[in-house]
């Protein structure tokens, strides 16, 4: 019975870990959503101040192919400094730890904030596009690294839902962006300045705040052999000096990984051992990308206004559908621990499957069948509900979950560059897929979400209340490497860890 209170008192939410878990997210993923939808709104003021400079220099406009040119270079800047963010992650949480990371990674948010709000001033349309750059790659390293620091901080009961507090953050960070965004408030001629410019706030905050909280204890006591200061930061955490068993499991994963030692990309892509867990990351996160996310919200205007919503009200249809994505992330939140990984991922995939093959049927039809419109109205906020419910919250938490200490960061790299390329394409081709298919290309999409389902059901296991140890030990199953090459493994047959969160 004492133990049965030791491990429920284990498992709570102190104030340090939820103050920890707000300002990294808030000053980290926060930034990720408002630099996603920051450029949409005022996009053709933007492009008016690009050919007024351009006037300026010259003494005659742009024509409309290097405009649009150039307009693609400052949005597709975002997601290509997404994926150079992600190339740095295993070097930056391997020298400054997880907090040291994210603290470093402020850089990439103050500096192009100045430089997006001085734009206008200094009549400079290259500041905005290297500042898109450097938010990509602040977005590239947030992205990874924040789930990673939350994941090492959590008990084991709670590591889903702190899990996927970053994917709320990036929604309300999205939903902000839309709101300042709205015409009557900064997504004007002398506003616009400002709106790209707030993206420095969250970070100032964070430089501020976090230095005061603790640095993973995994990190601390895994990588820097530091037993005392992963204590101390324990002790912190969880708000009772009673930490012994929590330091003896991360040290059992600190002993099982020796023979490993540090795991590179290469390596891990080399490694039977982490086959399948490799291979789950980059389905997932690839499923996640290209299912379609992107392009349900880029068709989401064409939708609202076939359906017969006024154009100037169609700023407030868009920023409704953020509180929606916002409403659902926070579901996830709490039912991540009660439902499981694995469920929320099928749910998630099965719903926008089912909204793509509607979608396509309803805009097919919209101009025949008279009440089609609203059917894609109501697919569209279906898609956003089964997204936020799973494909877009799961994945990055499960990369912390399936990888231990040494490979966690070259799994995140691995992990974030597809998400990146992923998200890269899907700007860069959907384009051209809708005008070559018109209604038909959400086809594509339904797709992709029917083969992610049916890999998610095949291949992933359950994660939910285990440790790290444990579920390396079900992949070590499926990888059947217990004969093979033990001394490489990163983690040889244990027998089963007893619960100690």
């Amino acid at each position: 019975m004492e133990q049965q209170d030791q491990s429920m008192k284990e498992g709570r939410l102190t104030l340090v870990l939820a103050l920890a878990t707000l300002i990294a997210a808030f000053g980290s993923s926060f930034q990720y959503g408002y630099n996603v939808a920051a450029v949409n709104s005022p996009a053709p003021l933007m492009q008016q101040f690009y050919n007024e400079t351009y006037y300026g220099r010259t003494g005659e406009f742009m024509e409309d192919f290097p405009l649009t040119l150039l307009w693609s270079v400052t949005v597709s800047m975002f997601p290509f400094g997404g994926f150079i963010g992600s190339l740095l992650v295993g070097p930056l949480v391997n020298k400054f730890g997880r907090k040291g990371a994210l603290l470093f990674n402020n850089i990439f948010s103050i500096v192009p904030a100045i430089l997006m709000g001085c734009s206008k001033v200094a009549k400079s349309f290259e500041l905005i596009i290297i500042s898109r750059l450097l938010v990509g790659i602040c977005a590239g390293l947030s992205s990874n690294v924040v789930p990673m620091y939350l994941g090492e901080l959590a008990p084991k009961n709670l590591r889903g839902a702190l899990g996927v507090v970053p994917q709320l953050f990036i929604t309300v960070g999205i939903l902000v962006a839309q709101i300042f965004g709205l015409r009557n408030l900064l997504a004007n001629a002398d506003g616009w300045p400002v709106l790209l410019g707030l993206t420095g706030v969250p970070a100032a905050l964070q430089l501020l705040l976090l230095p005061f909280f603790p640095e993973s204890p995994r990190y601390l006591l895994i990588q820097k052999k530091d037993e005392a200061a992963a204590k101390k930061a324990l002790q912190t955490l969880r708000g009772w000096d009673s930490v012994d068993r929590e330091v003896a499991e991360i040290r059992q994963e600190d002993e099982a990984e020796k023979a490993a030692g540090f795991i590179s990309v290469l390596k891990l892509f080399r490694m039977r051992s982490l086959r399948w867990q490799l291979l789950s990351v980059i389905v997932l996160m690839a499923g996640q990308q290209l299912s379609g996310v992107n392009a349900i919200y880029y068709y989401a205007d064409q939708i609202y206004l076939s359906a017969g919503v006024q154009e100037d009200h169609v700023q407030y249809v868009t920023a409704g559908t953020g509180a929606v994505n916002v409403v659902m992330t926070i579901c996830a939140v709490f039912v991540v621990e009660l439902l499981g990984r694995r469920l929320l991922l099928l749910l998630g995939f099965s719903i926008c499957l089912t909204a793509c093959c509607v979608l396509t049927a309803a805009l097919a039809l919209q101009d025949t069948v008279s009440w089609m419109p609203y059917i894609s109205i109501v697919c569209v906020i279906s898609y956003v509900i089964g997204h936020a419910l799973g494909p877009s919250p799961i994945p990055a938490l499960l990369i912390t979950e399936v990888f231990l200490q040494s490979s966690r960061p070259s799994a995140f790299m691995v992990g974030g560059s597809v998400h990146w390329l992923s998200n890269f394409a899907v700007g860069l081709i959907f384009p051209f897929i809708q005008e070559g298919l018109g209604p038909y290309s959400f086809i594509v999409f339904a797709v992709i979400c029917l083969l992610t389902t049916i890999y998610i059901f095949l291949i992933v296991p359950e994660t939910k209340a285990k440790t790290f140890i444990e579920i390396n030990q079900i992949f070590t199953k499926m990888n059947k490497v217990s004969e093979a090459h033990p001394e490489k493994e990163e983690l040889k047959e244990l027998p089963p860890v007893t619960s100690e969160q």
